[in-house]
């Protein structure tokens, strides 16, 4: 166990300097806070780079992006997207496949923020146990607002998601996304760690599966050097996926594979010991160790 279980990373912060053991936080928040900032300035300020939000936008005029889950939404609904939807949808389609699915979750989703506040707020009050939810759950959820499309010809998921509200709350006023917001930060804090986005969130299941495929893959090269500190458990959000490849669980590989993963970078900031790596793994072979950021 971590000498400061409160402070996961002192050791790597007195190894590599607090701003190395921050890096992928730091550029974290910058990509969440850049993205919200890119949206906001049009309505905000009359810069129009990009219009729209995380569910369908187009950026200088040319770019379309659209979420793949409302288009999958869209058409189970008996709805006919736009040629310029698919076309968007495609184009975040194959950058997932690249970067890993449930990157969204850590470098785009605004939501992130408030539940990454709320598993730092529970372990300074040292708030312990909770509810027990299956990981699996989200995926039942992920489900369950497709059949509701299905059966009442309308994305009705995108009246209540998380996300969806935060967006519509900074342009045209928060209003009842206070209450969903508040109510996923609380449930975060008091019900279970990483409750919301971990177990219950179908938009990070949707992103998940198409993280089956990716290439972007967290890779251990130093994994011999791992000395249980347990830092990279305490901080990572989804804990299930590191054991198999740092114990080589099974003759599991050095990499990550489980799509789960967020790809966030917590792992690498908080070890000292420099096990992990971001790097590119092609199914069924097992893919090199990327460069990282000085």
């Amino acid at each position: 166990m971590s000498p400061n279980f409160l402070h996961p990373g002192a050791d790597a912060i007195a190894a590599n300097g607090w701003l190395a053991a921050h890096r992928w936080l730091i550029l974290r928040r910058a990509s969440q806070l850049g993205i919200l900032l890119l949206f906001m300035v049009g309505p905000w300020f009359g810069v129009w780079i990009v219009k729209g939000n995380l569910n369908y936008s187009y950026t200088l005029g040319v770019l379309p992006l659209t979420d793949p889950y409302l288009l999958a939404q869209m058409l189970v609904a008996g709805q006919s997207p736009a040629d310029l939807a698919w076309i968007g949808a495609a184009i975040v389609v194959v950058f997932y496949l690249l970067v890993g699915g449930r990157g969204y979750c850590a470098w785009a989703c605004p939501v992130n923020l408030l539940t990454d506040a709320a598993h730092w707020l529970r372990t300074r009050l040292g708030i312990k146990g909770g509810a027990h939810i299956s990981r699996t759950a989200r995926y039942w959820m992920l489900a369950m607002t497709l059949v509701v499309a299905a059966v009442t010809g309308t994305i009705a998921w995108e009246m209540v998601n998380p996300v969806s509200m935060f967006h519509r709350g900074l342009m045209f006023g928060m209003g009842l996304a206070w209450t969903v917001l508040l109510a996923v930060f609380l449930f975060d804090l008091f019900v279970m760690r990483r409750g919301w986005c971990g177990h219950l969130c179908p938009v990070g299941a949707f992103y998940g599966l198409i993280g089956r495929l990716s290439l972007l893959r967290m890779m251990l090269p130093r994994r011999e050097a791992c000395n249980d500190c347990m830092d990279c458990y305490a901080v990572c959000p989804e804990q299930q996926v590191i054991r198999p490849a740092l114990k080589a669980i099974d003759g599991a590989p050095p990499v990550i594979l489980d799509s789960a993963c967020t790809n966030c970078g917590r792992c690498i900031d908080v070890c000292s010991k420099e096990v992990f790596r971001f790097g590119v793994a092609v199914p069924g072979v097992i893919g090199a160790a990327a460069p990282q950021p000085k």
